[in-house]
């Protein structure tokens, strides 16, 4: 074998370790995908309910439109009446995602595990009756869990992992990384926009404002915004706060 096929074959090998468990669940995963992934309106539902159990877990029938891409299938389990919208893509190597009965996942929304660091907290949990919003992106490798009754606005982003840069005499991708994990507990509400940085959790019941970074945890029944996050009041407070117009889809 020559050196092109040689990396060939490497880069070959590379690409499928990053999709699936094994070679053959590769190929068995992709065949069903591909046999019905494509396929629209109700029909697909229906079939993709029935038949996507052969690649993943799932502990009822789940409502997937097509066109959702996922990667290490055998690793992500569905609740009853869960919904996956156009566009989803999850990934979820290692330990797996995990999405609870009745919950959303809105289009071009992105669940990315993809731990290949040995990370041993990696992961992303969503509970009961939860909505991830239009393109919100989690990123799980340091683990993200998320409670019932969670809702995400359009393109709010979880990113439960975090680049070491203090070393100016090294490339930070060469710095490591920090992975300490995101809590979002019971009944909040993340608005448009808003950033849930690695190590946050935010307390049940609180409500993220559009546009916020949030960088320490929140309070439970708190209401929080700016850059960074600050407690703007309480929930239950009924006085009028600049930042109240702040606070929508």
């Amino acid at each position: 074998m020559n050196e092109t096929e040689t990396e060939f074959s490497g880069g070959l090998s590379l690409y499928i370790s990053r999709q699936a468990n094994t070679l053959g669940l590769y190929v068995w995963e992709q065949l069903i995908m591909a046999l019905l992934g494509w396929i629209p309106t109700v029909i697909g539902i229906g079939a993709r309910a029935i038949l996507y159990k052969l690649i993943l877990k799932s502990n009822g029938l789940a409502a997937i439109e097509r066109n959702v891409r996922l990667r290490f299938a055998s690793n992500i389990t569905l609740g009853k009446n869960v919904y996956l919208d156009e566009g989803v893509y999850i990934h979820a190597t290692p330990n797996g995602v995990t999405i609870g009965d009745g919950s959303i996942v809105m289009h071009g929304a992105i669940l990315h595990v993809y731990n290949f660091r040995g990370l041993p907290n990696s992961g992303i949990t969503i509970g009961k009756d939860s909505l991830i919003g239009e393109h919100t992106v989690i990123r799980g490798q340091g683990g993200v869990t998320i409670g019932d009754r969670v809702f995400t606005s359009p393109m709010t982003q979880l990113i439960a992992v975090n680049h070491v840069f203090d070393d100016v005499s090294k490339p930070f991708v060469k710095q490591g990384i920090t992975a300490e994990g995101i809590v979002i507990e019971d009944d909040c509400w993340l608005g448009a926009n808003a950033v849930i940085t690695d190590g946050v959790t935010v307390g049940q019941g609180s409500i993220v404002a559009a546009g916020a970074v949030v960088t320490k945890d929140v309070p439970p029944y708190s209401v929080v915004g700016g850059v960074p996050a600050k407690v703007i009041r309480n929930v239950g407070d009924r006085s009028v706060s600049d930042i109240d117009a702040q606070i929508h889809y």
